[in-house]
């Protein structure tokens, strides 16, 4: 079985997102991909701006439907600062056996020395970094001390391409925040429920 882990603040979760994973999931060729929203990040201290609950309801609207594709909630459930090395081995050993990817942004790519226990973590998984369009190919030189050149080698045949997609959900939250419109940006059930909660109003970025 073949399952991709797609973390991330999800704040709200929007099309950008989707489409990562929709092209993870087919170039990878997933059975299975875990949304897994995260609590305290290490390396961003401040934190979400909407609660873990709703931002859990705006995954599962934003998936629902999708076989294949499952909100995780498991960092969210452990509560404090989250570390991915201990989300990968929680989640290896609920389900037994599997191949299993960690999908990351090149500028996540860039922080991993900066990562808890980098070298552990790249020996439990398959890095599977996008690249999206526009950008320079993947740079792995970061990472090549701290794995062997064999694994490098596998990370670099698993690279997610990507069309350029410019939507973030800081801005998406700064549009609110205006009371502008996020029409097109975020699935519809996302947007109605941002509505409906309130969510983000006042919000500045």
């Amino acid at each position: 079985m073949r399952i991709g882990i797609f973390g991330g603040s999800f704040d709200p979760v929007h099309l950008g997102h989707l489409w990562i994973g929709e092209a993870a999931t087919e170039q990878l060729k997933l059975d299975q991909l875990r949304w897994v929203p995260s609590a305290t990040q290490p390396l961003k201290p401040v934190g979400p701006v909407a609660s873990d609950q709703d931002r859990l309801q705006m995954l599962r609207l934003a998936i629902a439907g999708r076989q294949g594709h499952v909100v995780d909630d498991s960092e969210i459930r452990r509560r404090g600062v989250s570390y991915t090395v201990d989300t990968v081995q929680q989640l290896k050993d609920e389900v037994s056996g599997g191949d299993w990817f960690l999908i990351i942004g090149s500028d996540s790519l860039a922080s991993m020395p900066r990562w808890h226990q980098p070298a552990r973590l790249l020996s439990k998984v398959t890095l599977a970094v996008v690249q999206r369009g526009g950008e320079e190919a993947v740079d792995f030189a970061v990472i090549e001390g701290l794995v062997p050149p064999s694994r490098v080698d596998r990370f670099r045949s698993h690279v997610i391409k990507m069309p350029l997609i410019e939507i973030s959900s800081s801005d998406i939250r700064h549009r609110v925040g205006q009371g502008r419109s996020i029409r097109h940006l975020v699935p519809r059930a996302v947007e109605a429920y941002i509505a409906a909660e309130g969510l983000y109003r006042g919000v500045a970025g």
